[in-house]
């Protein structure tokens, strides 16, 4: 992420398969087929690939894991999330940790369950405000238009935010930088802001235009 103006962060993320053509090793194609693959792929020849190191070598600072489609498409489990963000930490990368309800979660009224068991499981002791984000996205918000009241989103990044406190203490808590995802677009984005515990977003279809990019760092900006 670049730092801007003493105040903003912003950076950008690719996916591994534009990632490695900027390195000088290559994956061989599939090689993410196993939870714990993104830690290591092999190239072509079967040479064992450290990605981590291939992620340090572009550049990279941050990277996300425990994404719901890597959940869901990978199984990855909170556990596997967890030796992630270590793993992340040990090559000097900061991790940002995805946690977020299904659509089934919210219907049944378990969202807040769920969040507290992805928080407990996905992050690491040792969490600070210097290595770990946390991004609430709800899954079923992602892509899709539909968006959380304002209401729901306070009343998790509270929760979030109280449950940080209480496991690392609240010095570390408010270290802690909570983003929100799913939907987000220049028309919502200030008044999410507006949210005392949402300290940024993580956007991904509006942040593929300037058009709608650049309204929603305005709106953070200003907030």
């Amino acid at each position: 992420m670049r730092f801007l103006g003493g105040k903003l962060y912003v950076g950008t993320a690719t996916g591994a398969l534009f990632v490695f053509p900027l390195s000088n090793e290559e994956p061989e194609s599939g090689s993410n087929s196993e939870p714990l693959q993104t830690v290591k792929a092999f190239s072509p020849k079967g040479k064992p690939i450290d990605q981590l190191a291939v992620i340090k070598e572009v550049g990279a600072t941050y990277v996300i894991l425990g994404h719901s489609e890597r959940r869901d498409a990978y199984g990855e489990t909170d556990a596997d999330v967890s030796a992630k963000a270590q793993a992340a930490w040990g090559a000097g990368l900061t991790a940002i940790i995805c946690i977020g309800e299904s659509e089934a979660d919210r219907s049944s009224g378990t969202t807040l369950d769920v969040i507290a068991e992805q928080l407990a499981g996905s992050l690491p002791d040792g969490c600070t405000g210097e290595n770990t984000v946390v991004a609430y996205e709800p899954i079923w918000a992602i892509g899709t238009g539909k968006i959380p009241t304002l209401d729901q989103i306070v009343e998790v990044h509270d929760v979030i935010r109280a449950t940080l406190a209480e496991r690392f203490g609240t010095d570390v808590s408010d270290a802690l930088r909570l983003l929100y995802g799913g939907s987000v677009k220049p028309d919502n984005a200030a008044e999410i802001f507006k949210v005392d515990n949402v300290d940024g977003a993580l956007i991904g279809g509006a942040s593929l235009t300037p058009a709608d990019f650049v309204p929603i760092l305005q709106a953070l900006s200003a907030a």
